[in-house]
């Protein structure tokens, strides 16, 4: 006899499964002194007591994932409202290692977040310290579960969707001139480039940037004409895509 879903559910016992629980880690990276920042927290509570953590906690029963990692976000940096909303957000991959959390089975869907000045991190209820850390300076840290692995992640998901996606663009104000946004590219790449080809290169990209008419209002810091001024495209996708220094050689 088939047995219709009210009767099923009515009858289902969630307890004769193994527990799982799922929790949000954010890999939250922002531009701060002409370097590449990432936001760790250190743990004030086992396990991991005392090691660098990514900012992040267990997902609540009323929230989707995307609420529960702007909430983890806004804890562990004080925004809220509309510079809380400003901030990209978005999925980067799920980890579910047996092993990877020694309290019980953990599933953590890990987010990558890309923001401007984002102020100095206020270290949340369960931490002991937060703070903004250079990438460069990550070999020198132990992070605790498998932090180590989605940072890694995070940051090849961060320098290849600059190739592909106007994404840096979100790192600066709402107006900014090419070389700013070329100085983004070289800190997160890692990489020097070239000013003119790449000033070329990003006018020829159909929608990734468009002129605001304006210009700033001095030179830049030898003299020389003022820079004028852009705002984010329309683009979703940049066609051609901006490759990094060694995929471009690769291609050709």
């Amino acid at each position: 006899m088939t047995v219709n879903e009210q009767d099923f559910l009515a009858a289902y016992d969630p307890r004769a499964y193994p527990a799982v629980a799922v929790t949000v880690d954010i890999v939250a990276l922002t531009i701060r002194d002409g370097a590449l920042h990432l936001l760790l927290i250190r743990r004030g509570e086992q396990p991991y007591a005392g090691l660098w953590a990514l900012p992040g906690g267990f997902v609540r029963p009323d929230e989707d994932l995307a609420t529960a990692a702007r909430r983890e976000l806004a804890e562990e940096t004080g925004l809220d409202g509309e510079p809380l909303h400003r901030v990209h957000v978005e999925q980067l991959a799920s980890y579910g290692t047996p092993d990877r959390d020694p309290r019980m089975r953990i599933v953590s869907i890990a987010h990558l977040a890309f923001a401007p000045d984002l102020p100095d991190a206020t270290a949340g209820t369960d931490a002991d310290e937060a703070a903004w850390v250079p990438v460069a300076e990550l070999t020198n840290r132990q992070l605790a579960f498998d932090h180590g692995r989605i940072v890694s992640d995070g940051l090849e998901r961060a320098r290849s969707k600059l190739e592909y996606t106007p994404l840096a663009t979100r790192f600066l104000a709402p107006e900014f001139t090419i070389g700013e946004l070329r100085a983004v590219y070289e800190t997160v790449w890692g990489h020097q480039l070239h000013a003119g080809n790449f000033h070329r290169k990003v006018l020829s990209v159909p929608g990734f940037v468009e002129s605001t008419g304006a210009s700033t209002e001095r030179g830049g810091s030898r003299g020389g004409p003022r820079a004028r001024l852009y705002r984010a495209g329309d683009a979703r996708l940049l066609h051609p895509a901006l490759l990094r220094p060694a995929r471009e050689e690769t291609v050709r």
